[in-house]
């Protein structure tokens, strides 16, 4: 029944549909992962460092909860289930790993979705959060490359893991120092699951030439990633709290100098330092590392950077 429901969205996708291919491609670009950390890093150096902080450890989370769930599943991508199936190739770029469930509708979830049930936000920017969620996750079955299911699952338990993470982090505030806690725990459930993504079986099934259909040891790649940015986070997360303390109680013209200071050292990083280390590092390693530190700069080296910087560019009195 799923895969009757994508090809009836194909068709519709294929006929009159094909003008809203253009949008809906966008809403699922503000869903992929690279995206969905900038825009929360932007957040948690300019805007909101509590908000930052929130959505920070909930992406952070329904990464690993994402990974752990897709190597346990081993579910197929719907074109690989049916050759009827024809996914809109631009989307098919970002369709990485197993199918179920879906990672940009738990990026959403992580974001939009974690504003929508802030109670505390505007109403308005609440609904307009929660619109945005829901495109990216039509998006998905909309473009060819999830099943309902995919994108019903992965949004429900990214919620659930929104909602909880907010009440980790209440909890973290009202007991002072068990900020450690928290982070050995959330780096021993990422370090576990990425020995169960490296050491349990995948499915081998081959076509009829005899080629294997999936490469379970390369679906494992996004597990991986989650691993590193959640390991990044926690560190940088406990090391900002106690070494660093930045604000975002600042200027307009701070926020603007952090926001083109950040995105471009960030960029600078990930376009750069990374590809580096993948050369000289091999395989799941490299992965982990090169995640880590994104997440890791994102939370404690550039705010102890711009700290540093904003407090020498101050006059003396």
């Amino acid at each position: 029944m799923d895969i009757d429901i994508l090809l009836a969205l194909q068709d519709f996708r294929n006929g009159i549909g094909s003008a809203l291919t253009e949008f809906i491609s966008k809403m699922t670009f503000f869903g992929e992962m690279n995206v969905v950390l900038i825009l929360i890093a932007v957040l948690y150096w300019c805007v909101s460092k509590q908000y930052g902080t929130y959505f920070l450890m909930g992406w952070s989370n329904n990464r690993v909860m994402n990974g752990l769930l897709k190597v346990t599943a081993c579910a197929y991508r719907p074109w690989i289930r049916d050759a009827r199936m024809a996914p809109e190739p631009e989307a098919l770029r970002t369709a990485t790993g197993y199918s179920f469930p879906s990672g940009h509708s738990m990026n959403g979830a992580s974001l939009y979705g974690g504003g929508m049930i802030r109670k505390e936000l505007p109403r308005t920017l609440r609904v307009v959060m929660g619109v945005i969620f829901v495109l990216i996750a039509f998006s998905r079955i909309f473009l060819g490359v999830h099943t309902p299911q995919d994108i019903l699952v992965g949004s429900l338990v990214g919620l659930l893991v929104m909602g909880l993470t907010g009440k980790l982090i209440q909890w973290a505030e009202e007991h002072p120092g068990r900020d450690l806690a928290v982070m050995g725990v959330g780096i021993g459930i990422a370090v576990l699951v990425a020995v169960f993504a490296a050491l349990k079986s995948y499915p081998q099934d081959y076509d009829a030439e005899g080629k294997l259909l999936v490469d379970g040891a390369k679906m494992a790649k996004d597990t991986y990633k989650g691993v590193g940015w959640s390991i990044g986070f926690l560190a940088g997360w406990v090391l900002e709290k106690r070494r660093v303390g930045f604000t975002t109680d600042i200027p307009m013209i701070t926020r603007i100098t952090r926001l083109v200071t950040g995105l471009l050292s960030y960029y600078a990083l990930s376009l750069i330092l990374v590809p580096l280390l993948k050369k000289w590092i091999p395989g799941v390693p490299a992965t982990i590392l090169t995640c880590f530190l994104q997440t890791f700069y994102i939370t404690f080296l550039f705010p102890w950077f711009i700290k540093r910087l904003e407090r020498s560019g101050k006059p003396d009195r």
